[in-house]
């Protein structure tokens, strides 16, 4: 008995072109992707760019509080809060600048230790020994508490007559002849520097510890092969290799860091001290204390340009020196 077998034959396309069935529309293959995107590029609208588009229009509009219940009606100002804001000569621009300059040398500081501590502690906990995997977690806790509580505990840790601060360093240690006041005075700088790098310090650990994986471990095993110690390892192999790491790393720090505004409201309330006023406070304190929101407005557009020239430069610079060093 025979058993016949048919075969059955795919379409052929009209144009030729194969056996294969029609493709997908245009509109499908081309469109699908940006359909896909558009719930977050119009979340992106409504939360960043439409805020910021309103700000920079205050900046040009005399709004004061006389104009808060319908600020469209503001009459416009022109570059008069932007004069307002970079004449130093006179008290505005001159506590802007005094603000500024503060900003600077604390986000210089607490970038800076916040890189160093985390590196340290990356490159420590790069080999393995018992009880790693709970150290982690430990150095990742200040990272993870919300910033209000972790903030707030640093406050009572800071009070002039039952802080621990306090009853560690007079009471127990005797370093300081009397109780110090951290959260007035030029000791409110270093009250807030510790709190900024004790909370930032473990992201920097947490990217680092992640470049170290990309690390291939013989290199290390060569440069012991060939008499190299720890320090030259370090410089050597671990620094280099983690440049572009480090590069994005530094950014963010800077960039959260200079922007911070909860660490030192939680921490002072609205008046900040003249020693840890930052420039987000300041400008709140512009907008919100004062009243006065065209000048605010301006204000936070400085700044705005001012981190947009730094990120530019930044990411030139460093391009270009990677790109020096790759040839």
């Amino acid at each position: 008995m025979t058993t016949t077998v048919e075969v059955v034959k795919p379409p052929v396309r009209p144009d030729g072109g194969g056996t294969r069935g029609p493709r997908p529309g245009r509109l499908r293959r081309v469109g699908l992707p940006y359909l896909l995107l558009l719930p977050a590029l119009i979340l992106e609208l409504l939360v960043h760019l439409v805020p910021m588009v309103i700000g920079i229009v205050m900046s040009f509009k005399e709004l004061t509080q006389f104009y808060i219940r319908d600020w469209g009606t503001a009459p416009w100002s022109g570059l008069d809060n932007y004069r307002l804001s970079v004449d130093f000569d006179a008290p505005v621009g001159a506590a802007l600048l005094h603000s500024f300059l503060v900003t600077v040398g604390f986000t210089l500081l607490s970038v800076g230790l916040c890189w160093l501590i985390g590196t340290a502690a990356a490159v420590f906990m790069q080999d393995a020994f018992r009880g790693r995997g709970l150290l982690r977690a430990l150095f990742l806790v200040p990272y993870a508490l919300p910033v209000y509580a972790a903030v707030i505990t640093w406050v009572f840790m800071f009070q002039h007559d039952n802080g621990l601060v306090n009853h560690v360093l007079h009471d127990q240690l005797h370093l300081t002849d009397e109780p110090s006041f951290w959260l007035i005075g030029d000791n409110s700088f270093y009250a807030l520097l510790t709190v900024s790098v004790w909370k930032g310090w473990p992201f920097a650990f947490l990217i680092v510890t992640a470049g170290l994986q990309n690390i291939p471990r013989e290199l290390y095993e060569a440069a012991a092969l060939d008499g190299a110690g720890v320090w030259q390892q370090l410089r050597r192999i671990t620094l280099p290799s983690l440049g572009p790491v480090n590069q994005v790393l530094v950014l963010v720090l800077f960039l959260w860091t200079f922007n911070d505004f909860n660490t030192p409201y939680v921490l002072f309330g609205r008046a900040a001290p003249e020693a840890a006023d930052l420039i987000s406070v300041h400008i709140y304190q512009a907008s919100f204390v004062t009243w006065n929101f065209g000048t605010g407005s301006a204000m936070s557009v400085l700044l705005l340009l001012f981190l947009l020239a730094v990120t530019g430069v930044y990411l030139a610079l460093t391009s270009r020196r990677r790109s020096s060093h790759a040839r």
